[in-house]
């Protein structure tokens, strides 16, 4: 995958923000579909991380605030985003959303409940177990009600081993984007991944056979698709 995303940009010149965009647009329409199609009125929260990862979930909080969520992100620092998950950080400035950053952003799960949580913390370049705030943060997930939407791999779970860190988000389901990750498949995941969702980020097939990938049109019917536990798409599923 981290050769798919460098020849996206590189030689296909899609860059981050297009990708950015469209995956936080799918995460959005999961988390709609996971409530039953609509989301206005419900209290949602985005738990982002610095990266990339986190830009897709900010991408989301906007698009489900314009649907008419009450939307609140939650991050540690603003000031440790890079320049182009920022620029969504910048936008959601400007929109009826709640941000929180450091301590007073893990306070706030002691004071509201919300109806759904996206976990957008880690992406798939996680290196050892999550710690200090992210680590704090997905404690304080995990001890909510309320069910998590991941984006990509549950945070604390190693994309390519399956093997869960500590701490790890416990998902209701996952939506990873382009394809699924090994470790999304393995035994030792699957209570932790939840029904398992790709998304079309527009790689290009010829990318892909570059990559010795042969993969067939999984999106010719729809941008988003269920897989099931050996990551086979699942006629129509939802």
């Amino acid at each position: 995958m981290r050769e798919v995303d460098r020849l996206m940009v590189e030689t296909y010149g899609v860059s981050l923000l297009q990708m950015m965009e469209v995956a936080g647009h799918a995460l959005a329409h999961l988390v709609r579909m996971h409530l039953g199609g609509a989301v206005a009125g419900k209290s949602l929260v985005v738990a982002a991380g610095h990266g990339n990862n986190g830009g897709g979930g900010q991408v989301a909080a906007r698009h489900l605030s314009n649907w008419g969520a009450v939307v609140t992100v939650l991050i540690e620092s603003a000031e440790r985003i890079p320049e182009v998950p920022h620029r969504q950080w910048e936008t959601l400035a400007h929109l009826p959303v709640d941000r929180r950053e450091g301590a007073r952003a893990l306070e706030f799960f002691d004071r509201t409940r919300a109806d759904l949580i996206v976990d957008a913390l880690i992406g798939y370049g996680l290196r050892g177990h999550p710690r200090g705030w992210t680590a704090a943060a997905i404690t304080h997930i995990n001890a909510q009600p309320a069910p998590v939407i991941a984006l990509d791999v549950p945070s604390g779970l190693d994309a390519t081993t399956g093997e869960p860190a500590h701490p790890c988000i416990n998902a209701a389901a996952t939506i990873t984007l382009a394809l699924p990750k090994t470790g999304l498949l393995t035994p030792s995941a699957r209570p932790l991944v939840g029904a398992l969702y790709l998304a079309d980020i527009g790689v290009p097939p010829a990318l892909l056979a570059h990559l010795h990938l042969d993969v067939g049109p999984i999106f010719g019917r729809r941008s988003l698709v269920r897989l099931d536990p050996q990551g086979r798409v699942i006629p129509d599923g939802r």
